[in-house]
């Protein structure tokens, strides 16, 4: 298994096989790992990058990130739609 936290900025705050992760745009992230993770299974919740306090009630979305093998696709959308929000991953591989 394989995860990632990511803070609402897309600062990738700690993982285990993850390499990195990227903003992409409001609500929408990009999170990469050390290998090729195409054919998994993901699982992602809102939830505080930090050891502090509580984040805003959001939803989350994951995929496979199109054309790049080795990433995850994440978008985080709260009432009104995409919304930054911090998120953990687990990558089933």
């Amino acid at each position: 298994m394989l995860f990632a936290v990511v803070d609402a900025n897309g600062r990738l705050v700690r993982g285990l096989g993850a390499t990195s992760a990227t903003r992409l745009a409001a609500g929408m992230y990009q999170v990469a790992f050390d290998q090729d993770v195409a054919g998994a299974a993901y699982v992602g919740t809102v939830g505080p990058a930090t050891a502090n306090g509580l984040v805003p009630q959001g939803v989350i979305t994951v995929a496979p990130r199109s054309g790049i093998a080795n990433a995850v696709f994440v978008e985080t959308h709260g009432a009104s739609g995409h919304a930054d929000r911090p998120f953990h991953l687990a990558v089933l591989a």
